[in-house]
């Protein structure tokens, strides 16, 4: 990266899981993190988000942290830059967020170090430091990726051919990935795993066949995690009933939640938002696509002042 660009870095917030599709299957949304970044004498994070403002703004920000990191893991040094960081990405809701700033992270490492990864060796960064391909493999590739990671070896499916409308229920309260996962059981029996792989081995064939009406009822008979997080997200339930009543056809806590997703026919996401809100007052409402591009990359030159 060169003294006079300006580089320009955006990426997708994500859901995932989508009901049985448990840290396997995961579909990009049309939220962003953005970077706007140019060489500096020292590391400095200038937030333009509210949000953000709770994050450091100096070499420690963990999108910085990172992407030094990964830089001296090729054996390069990351030189200083002033990077203009927002978002419209909530925090903690199950929409992808700390995915996103991995993302970002090793896209910033590439352009600033000159690493030239390959969009595969980001994959494989991304899902490792993530823990698993879902929310990683959708913020780099966007639309819908269906993928498994043994070990670091990943392996997974893109796929953008996807045309309904989503809207998404955001809790004003947190809840962190730790707390929800602690929640659930340490292991199931071998039938009901049985059960639950075939249920989301079937949500992911009626996505790709466009079978809408079987991809919502394979969403609610999920046996890996949402039975066990209904207890922690009230909100489940009570949107469930809402939406498929007001003209979804499928609903499913976003990726630990609290978050809940809901697909709906394509046109019809402000209408069920309308319906649905004055019987949820006291959520965040999201009429949102699907982003089919995943993380995106621009270089810019830098405007000389006169």
């Amino acid at each position: 990266m060169s003294e006079e660009a300006v580089l320009i870095i955006d990426v997708p917030a994500s859901t995932a899981n989508l009901g049985p599709g448990f840290d396997s299957v995961g579909l990009a949304l049309n939220l962003y993190l953005s970077l706007e970044v140019e060489k500096a004498d020292k590391w400095q994070v200038e937030m333009l988000s509210e949000e953000l403002e709770v994050f450091p703004k100096d070499e420690t920000n963990f999108v910085v942290s990172t992407a030094i990191k990964i830089a001296d893991t090729y054996g390069k040094s990351l030189s200083p830059c002033l990077i203009k960081m927002k978002s419209d990405i909530p925090l903690a809701r199950g929409l992808g967020s700390s995915a996103a700033a991995i993302v970002a992270a090793i896209e910033l490492a590439d352009q600033v170090a000159e690493l030239g990864l390959s969009k595969e060796e980001k994959m494989k960064l991304a899902s490792v430091m993530e823990g698993h391909p879902d929310n990683a493999g959708a913020a780099l590739y966007g639309g819908l990726i269906v993928g498994t990671q043994i070990g670091e070896e990943v392996d997974f499916l893109t796929y953008t051919n996807l045309a309904f409308d989503i809207v998404m229920v955001v809790p004003k309260e947190e809840l962190l990935t730790k707390a929800s996962r602690g929640v659930l059981p340490s292991e199931l029996s071998y039938s009901t795993a049985v059960r639950a792989s075939s249920v989301s081995n079937v949500l992911v064939a009626a996505l790709l066949q466009g079978n809408l009406t079987l991809a919502g009822k394979m969403m609610s008979k999920d046996l890996f995690h949402q039975p066990y997080r209904k207890a922690i997200v009230p909100e489940l339930e009570q949107v469930e009933d809402l939406a498929l009543q007001y003209g979804a056809f499928g609903v499913a806590l976003s990726g630990a939640g609290p978050s809940v997703i809901c697909f709906v026919e394509k046109g019809l996401g402000q209408e069920v938002i309308g319906r649905m809100e004055p019987y949820l007052p006291h959520v965040s409402f999201y009429s949102l696509q699907i982003d089919k591009d995943g993380s995106r990359v621009q270089k810019k030159v830098k405007r000389l002042e006169k």
